[in-house]
């Protein structure tokens, strides 16, 4: 007991920072950590796998071995004083959904919770959860797109809309984008660009494209997969 009011107190300290607790440090779990602490975030990573919880001491703020699925776990590691938490359980429906539910009725951290399916994306939705993940499907229909066209990458933004990397076409090359009337007749955007692997620059009505540049367009699905399939 007396081991998990440290784990408590130095948790409750991670809290006070721009902090989030991750329970569940699988694949999709453990790159999410990863991420945050790259980007500065300080992590509490919670895990029941002892190999799981070694392989990454060290790697974040905390890691601990635990078993989250039980409130009085969750309330000695502090995690009600988090401001975000994102529950990475993978393969395990019943377990995802009990420690979701347990950090709701906790009250204190917005949740992010990753769904496998449809169905446990349903049940995450009607406990409450704030923000449901589905990283399978998202990343298969990104591969899907990038393996129809010629885009460099994809990203879907929400349902029917989306932004592609690609290389500009030479239709729009060698003119001001504000005279290619390029929204008008393709139904894109070009957000951002840069030349070969330079800086990229935000696009204006002035943005003159050449040869080797790459550019970001946003738009609806359909029409910015017509445009990576130009040339």
């Amino acid at each position: 007991m007396g081991s998990f009011l440290s784990f408590g107190e130095k948790s409750r300290h991670i809290a006070e920072a721009d902090s989030v607790a991750v329970i569940g440090l699988g694949r999709f779990g453990r790159s999410v950590a990863l991420e945050l602490m790259a980007s500065g975030t300080e992590v509490l990573g919670i895990d029941s796998d002892p190999d799981t919880v070694q392989a990454l001491n060290g790697q974040l703020t905390q890691v601990v071995r635990a078993d989250a699925s039980k409130e009085d776990v969750l309330r000695q590691l502090a995690v009600q004083d988090f401001d975000r938490a994102v529950v990475a359980i993978t393969g395990d429906l019943k377990a995802s959904i009990l420690v979701t539910s347990m950090l709701l009725k906790l009250g204190g951290p917005v949740v992010w919770a990753k769904a496998t399916d449809e169905q446990h994306g349903t049940i995450l939705e009607q406990l409450g959860v704030h923000h449901t993940v589905y990283p399978e499907a998202n990343m298969g229909r990104r591969v899907a797109h990038l393996v129809r066209g010629a885009a460099k990458d994809y990203l879907e933004i929400d349902h029917g809309y989306a932004l592609v990397k690609v290389a500009a076409p030479s239709e729009i090359q060698g003119t001001p984008l504000g005279q290619t009337e390029l929204r008008k007749r393709r139904g894109v955007t070009i957000a951002a660009w840069r030349s070969g692997e330079g800086e990229w620059q935000c696009a204006d009505s002035a943005t003159t494209l050449g040869p080797g540049d790459t550019v970001l367009a946003v738009g609806p699905t359909k029409r910015v997969e017509g445009f990576a399939q130009l040339q």
